[in-house]
């Protein structure tokens, strides 16, 4: 027997994560599209893991693309291609002749922004479609309790967007969207190697430097490590030496950015509600949240308790499904 199912979509710059309703996250895949300019429309080569290893690494005739840039759509055909297959990909087993799709945004785009994603899921076949605002969803996924008329605030700091917001009784009372997060991290990182050792480095290994040895604070154990680029004097590849304090350096600006935004934040939420933040702390949620001593970093600046979910990548996919286990779709 055909029957509806209930998808829940965190629509991410880097990643996309689906959940689906009765077994939890299915998918996980970067938000990666590669596709054959031969054709006209292009066609889809690849999705996910296997587009994103193609990026750099395609003949002329074969284009790995990010359809969604700082948390939006920046191109809504390849961004519907993408979700009518990670669609696809998360039915595969089950019957199916179409789907309610419940997908998170981020609370500061346009309404041409949120239409966007709207048409992007309806055009990639969905029967109904909805909107849930990322901050809403992260701080269910994250199990705070935003049902009664106390204040919690959520950072969701994923790579297009960093969404802040003081959420009291199910709906969101002040918030801020800006476009520093994950990805302007990873440039920060490679402008600071650019300038101070004339070597430049590609994206995905300014992200593996942030990984493996950033922080957003000093902590035990620091380190350094070897990375190679192109030596931007006579174009030769160059081995240089990154430390841990080269990141914090070159991170600092971007962080703070984010710092200065949760200041203005509180600076805006109702004092009760600003009470409330203050004895529960803050919560944070996203993929820079694993960023080491972030948490204590934001605490030290606006001496206020911060929080990292348990699960924090996972938070916007796990909200949106509870959201569909309750059937408020």
């Amino acid at each position: 027997m055909l029957f509806a199912q209930d998808i829940g979509i965190d629509l991410g710059t880097a990643n996309t994560v689906v959940y689906l309703k009765g077994k939890g996250i299915v998918i996980r895949e970067p938000s990666v599209v590669a596709v054959t300019t031969k054709d006209n429309p292009p066609t889809v080569v690849a999705i996910g893991n296997e587009a994103k290893e193609m990026i750099g690494r395609t003949p002329g005739s074969v284009t790995a693309v990010k359809p969604l840039k700082d948390g939006v759509i920046a191109d809504i055909e390849i961004t519907s291609d993408m979700i009518k297959e990670f669609i696809k990909m998360a039915v595969k087993h089950s019957p199916f002749s179409r789907a309610r799709v419940l997908i998170s945004i981020p609370s500061g785009i346009t309404e041409v922004e949120r239409k966007a994603v709207y048409d992007a899921a309806r055009s990639a076949g969905a029967k109904y479609a909805a909107l849930i605002s990322e901050p809403l969803a992260a701080a269910m996924g994250a199990g705070l309790d935003i049902s009664d008329a106390v204040g919690n605030m959520v950072v969701n700091i994923g790579a297009g967007t960093t969404e802040i917001a003081v959420i009291s009784y199910r709906d969101i009372v002040t918030s801020k969207s800006i476009r520093t997060a994950g990805d302007k991290l990873d440039e920060a990182i490679v402008e600071y190697i650019s300038k101070k050792h004339n070597v430049l480095i590609g994206e995905r290994t300014a992200e593996e430097i942030k990984i493996k040895i950033g922080s957003a604070c000093p902590y035990d154990g620091e380190g350094a490590m070897d990375v190679r680029g192109r030596n931007l004097i006579d174009g030769l590849p160059k081995n240089v030496e990154i430390t841990s304090e080269d990141v914090r350096e070159a991170l600092y600006d971007s962080l703070s950015q984010i710092l200065e935004t949760i200041r203005s934040t509180l600076e805006i939420t109702p004092p009760e509600l600003l009470a409330d933040i203050v004895d529960n702390g803050i919560m944070l949620t996203g993929g820079v949240a694993l960023l080491r001593g972030i948490d204590r970093f934001i605490s030290e600046e606006i001496k206020i308790p911060v929080h990292v979910a348990i699960d924090p990548l996972d938070c916007v996919a796990l909200g949106t499904g509870m959201c569909l286990e309750k059937g408020t779709i």
